[in-house]
């Protein structure tokens, strides 16, 4: 660590309870209730819904004594129109909580109802940024209860919602804003197809890598990004391989869970900010995309911090017995880069990224607050345009 971040400010809020194991989610309607609950909003996406996943929980809420009016119109990532239709629905409903059943975007759609519920004034009035008002009330009692593995919402303090006016995606964020509650149940993950497995591991993967190498890291979330890199390394194939495979389901769980909790109160760096920012503008998926970036973001960065990186390379499994610190740093890139292959990961080319518009990307990118973050320090435009070179293939790497 070093002595600037010793001498920094730092806090770490948890206020989400955490409840997790298989078969958790059929309690739910009891941890629920305890919040206080009568009308809860559940908050899902239209596939989950005609999956039929939202009924057992919807019917034990019913039958604990609770109202239910399930949200069903998230599609893709969510937008700014969705959170005013959604916030609309559950004031003229009288919901008094929310449930998010889902991904990322499930679980971040809640989150935002729940901001402009509470709050005079449209979400955008609280992004965050130099402009964006803080949040000035808790949400109401939110249950996050995810089916993937990846983003880990469940436990963070950001939604990140798409301006379709602006074409960038923005954060919302604070301790006001986390839930109440998370149900971690990996047999809610069981029927994760392989590519949304290999997609949402690797994304829990980047959150671990960049908020231990982020310039706001700290002890507290280095231990908890440090675990999440091992599950990932000792788990992500097995779920990829067998779906079925339910102790790999929970190691999985359980990773994007912890990757979470490493944001802390702060964000991430490069991979995020561009995959943040490349997701208002072109309609990519953010795990596979973020998966794609993630080895040449590591590959610019490493020499910001060798030594986490080098601790990186233990954590995924690189046998560095007699590797110099440099070797086995450049060694952690090269094992994200065969993982990141080996779950096949579509390359940016292939979700539909368009090489003219780098220069655009990039400078969305460099807009991003989550460059800050960055252990190797962005200057300016032109080192996000050489990574997103070398993500496209336009770069040789220089690791080899």
């Amino acid at each position: 660590m070093r002595f600037e971040q010793m001498m920094e400010m730092k806090e770490f809020v948890m206020p989400t309870k955490v409840v997790t194991g298989i078969g958790a989610s059929r309690k739910a309607a009891d941890e629920i209730k305890a919040l206080g609950v009568t009308k809860a909003m559940i908050v899902t996406d239209k596939g989950i819904y005609k999956a039929g996943i939202v009924d057992p929980i919807a019917s034990a809420l019913k039958e604990a004594g609770m109202e239910v009016h399930i949200f069903h119109e998230i599609q893709g990532e969510p937008d700014t129109e969705l959170i005013a239709k959604g916030s609309g629905i559950f004031k003229e409903q009288g919901c008094d909580g929310l449930v998010a059943i889902g991904g990322g975007s499930s679980m971040d759609t809640a989150k935002a109802i729940g901001v402009e519920v509470v709050h005079p004034e449209p979400l955008l009035t609280y992004e965050a940024s130099e402009n964006g008002k803080p949040l000035e009330k808790r949400i109401p009692p939110l249950t996050t209860i995810p089916t993937t593995a990846g983003t880990g919402s469940e436990v963070t303090q950001w939604a990140v919602i798409k301006d379709p006016v602006r074409e960038i995606k923005f954060n919302v964020g604070g301790p006001l804003i986390p839930a109440h509650l998370a149900i971690i149940d990996p047999e809610l993950h069981l029927s994760m197809p392989p590519h949304i497995t290999a997609a949402t591991g690797v994304d829990a993967l980047s959150h671990a890598i960049e908020c231990y190498t982020m310039h706001q890291s700290q002890p507290i979330t280095d231990a908890v990004a440090l675990l999440a890199i091992e599950y990932v390394a000792k788990y992500l194939r097995r779920a990829y391989a067998n779906g079925n495979d339910i102790e790999a389901r929970y190691g999985m769980a359980q990773a994007a869970m912890l990757a979470g909790l490493s944001y802390g109160s702060d964000s991430a760096g490069a991979a995020h900010a561009m995959a943040q920012t490349l997701g208002g503008m072109v309609p990519v998926m953010h795990g596979q995309c973020v998966s794609a970036m993630l080895p040449p973001v590591m590959e610019y960065n490493w020499m910001g911090c060798p030594d986490k990186f080098a601790r990186i390379a233990k954590a995924m499994g690189v046998d560095t017995e007699g590797m110099t610190t440099e070797e086995a740093a450049k060694s952690a890139v090269l094992e994200v880069e065969s993982l990141v292959a080996e779950v096949n990961i579509p390359t940016l080319l292939e979700q539909g990224v368009d090489p003219e518009q780098v220069d655009r990307y990039a400078q969305a990118a460099f807009e991003d607050p989550q460059t800050f973050g960055n252990p190797r320090v962005i200057k300016s435009v032109e080192d996000y345009k050489w990574i997103y070179r070398r993500c496209l293939g336009l770069e040789e790497t220089t690791i080899y």
